[in-house]
């Protein structure tokens, strides 16, 4: 095996690190017209595109991104994750050859759009597997660096379009910004394919014995550890009680039964939504607009605070991991969501009131806004959905939830710079009202997936199902905690299946 010389901690950081490459390229992907969209020889090459064209150019890459999440419904559990990356950085890169090449306004477009369907695959490929490969104690740590990434991306992308201010009059100035996708997409390829499968994936597809394999060297631990051999066999009883209880996966989106197929899907597209519709994107990838537009910023001033806000966020986005484990998902969903709402609604009214006090307060509130943002929704809505859903729907429920977030993204990227001309400091004051509407949704309905393995949660809606209205969320977390693969066999509600074998493992 080409993986066979990293063992342990090690592996888990080599995937985390080709995961963070991929996300990175996310972030770029995200950032990077932000700043073009200031840059005259651009805007003089492509007929000083108005507001709503300008929204257009940005906002198809979403489109392409929509098509990459649904490609990936259909081919992700056929081609395993790491393929499904793989063909997602190609596609990418034939993407931005076209983008970099460009100069009429449709050949950008289409260069955006084919390099969306390459990141709608990553964006639903690479959480999968780097949950499924992760140990429950830091799953949530190792994703939450992974997102951080996204914002060195996106902060890179500031400091590029600052630097090449100084070719104002250079085709350079803005091709080779966009040409600097391949890098990323070179670098991610040339990772994972070093790297090994999920061995959940391999167990749906009956390739146990290459599980196992792949287990003990993420555990660090003997091909014949009775460890190893409990969790393979745990694993192998999931996907064998799943396939008894469920039927035909596309059916069971519309199934609400013991295994809770609907709402869990419903659960991990909700946490998109609310990072949509939230307002990361006005700010993410209109940062430089919105300084220009709405503050009356030079470029150069606006591209400086862009990049030092992203930085900003890149601090607070890893802080989140020292807590996200501890303190739990739904817990730092309901804080954030509370005091994002209470940022929008002090950026509007900076705005509204004018002057140059208040207009740096509105901007003090954009670097708080990121603070909350950075410790809550900047990782969770990319982590949850991998996490809640059943093994044989993960794949499905990821996808719905990253096509969830890539068709909100496309709307709000579309209407910002049209909302930004026509409303002013109001626009901002929408966002402050969906966030406030989101912290009783998650309260209220939200599941905590911290300190649980994937098939623990499984267990959880199962326990929560069989005990109707009378058993909490929280009780049935306890349950599956306490719960045990051969558990199922006592009470019936799984499928016995063979138990591995060392020979098995070992051949």
């Amino acid at each position: 095996m080409v993986f066979s010389n990293l063992r342990g901690t090690s592996l888990n950081i080599a995937i985390t690190a080709a995961s963070g490459a991929g996300f990175l390229l996310f972030g770029y992907d995200q950032g990077i017209f932000g700043g073009i969209l200031t840059n005259n020889n651009f805007l003089d090459l492509f007929g000083h595109p108005g507001p709503t064209l300008q929204g257009q150019i940005v906002a198809l890459y979403d489109i392409g991104c929509i098509l990459g999440c649904l490609l990936s419904m259909f081919v992700g559990d056929m081609l395993g994750r790491r393929r499904a990356i793989l063909v997602g950085c190609t596609i990418l890169i034939v993407g931005a050859v076209i983008q970099t090449t460009a100069y009429r306004t449709a050949q950008m477009i289409a260069g955006r759009i084919v390099a969306g369907i390459g990141n709608g695959l990553n964006t639903t490929a690479i959480p999968i597997w780097q949950v499924e490969t992760a140990k429950t104690s830091h799953r949530g740590a190792l994703i939450v660096f992974q997102l951080v990434t996204v914002i060195f991306g996106v902060s890179l992308t500031n400091w590029m379009n600052y630097g090449f201010t100084y070719l104002p009059n250079s085709e350079i100035s803005w091709r080779f910004p966009l040409a600097f996708q391949i890098f990323f997409a070179l670098v991610t390829i040339f990772l994972v394919s070093f790297l090994p499968e999920s061995p959940r994936w391999l167990i749906l597809k009956n390739r146990t014995q290459k599980a196992a394999e792949i287990i003990a060297h993420l555990r660090d631990k003997p091909n014949n550890d009775p460890e190893i051999l409990a969790e393979v066999q745990m694993l192998a009883e999931n996907v064998a009680h799943e396939a008894a209880d469920q039927s035909i996966p596309f059916r069971e989106v519309f199934r609400n039964g013991r295994q809770q197929t609907l709402r869990r899907i419903l659960l991990g597209m909700g946490t998109q939504f609310m990072q949509q519709v939230g307002g990361t994107n006005v700010v993410a990838t209109y940062m430089p607009v919105v300084l220009t537009r709405s503050f009356g910023m030079s470029e150069r001033l606006s591209l400086i605070l862009s990049a030092t806000v992203s930085m900003w966020l890149m601090i607070w986005g890893a802080l989140c991991a020292v807590f996200i484990d501890s303190v739990g998902r739904k817990r730092l969903m309901t804080w954030g969501a509370f005091f994002e709402s209470i940022c929008f609604a002090m950026i509007a009214a900076g705005l509204a009131v004018g002057g140059k006090a208040m207009l740096i307060v509105a901007v003090v509130f954009i670097y708080l806004y990121y603070t909350f943002y950075g410790l809550s929704f900047l990782s969770i809505p990319f982590m949850y959905p991998a996490e809640i859903n059943s093994q044989r729907m993960r794949n499905i429920g990821t996808s719905f939830s990253t096509l969830t977030n890539w068709c909100l993204c496309y709307v709000v990227v579309s209407i910002t710079p049209t909302g930004i001309a026509n409303l002013g400091w109001k626009y901002y004051l929408i966002y402050a009202i969906t966030n406030m509407c989101f912290v009783p949704l998650v309260h209220f309905f939200y599941v905590e997936t911290a300190r649980l393995s994937l098939e623990e949660i499984d267990r959880v809606f199962e326990f929560k199902y069989e005990g109707g209205s009378g058993t909490t969320y929280e009780e049935a977390a306890r349950l599956a905690r306490a719960w045990r693969p051969s558990d199922s066999k006592k009470t019936g509600t799984g499928v016995e299946v063979d138990h591995v074998e060392v020979a098995d493992v070992e051949k």
